[in-house]
């Protein structure tokens, strides 16, 4: 099944600036909601990518932990970065 990303709302969750982690809720268009935590030092890295249990994977339709979300990694991290999602929060 192929994964249709598209970011409906991203929100800061935590923000730590002593220790550069910063966490950030996105509700995808189907409702799926993950975390991303990004690190700043100095540049922004996504660090870590989960998918809260809110509704079942979009991608293998389990409604627990799965470890589907971490494939797209790079994919978010770009989407967040050249849209500059994360200054329009913080």
């Amino acid at each position: 099944m192929k994964f249709n990303m598209k970011f409906k709302d991203f929100a800061a969750a935590d923000v730590n600036p002593a220790a550069g982690l910063y966490h950030f809720v996105v509700t995808m268009s189907d409702n799926t909601q993950i975390r991303l935590i990004f690190t700043k030092n100095p540049e922004w890295k996504l660090i870590g990518v989960n998918r809260l249990l809110t509704v079942p994977c979009p991608i293998c339709r389990r409604d627990y932990y799965c470890n589907c979300m971490s494939k797209y990694l790079e994919a978010f991290e770009r989407e967040v970065l050249d849209n500059e999602l994360i200054s329009s929060v913080l």
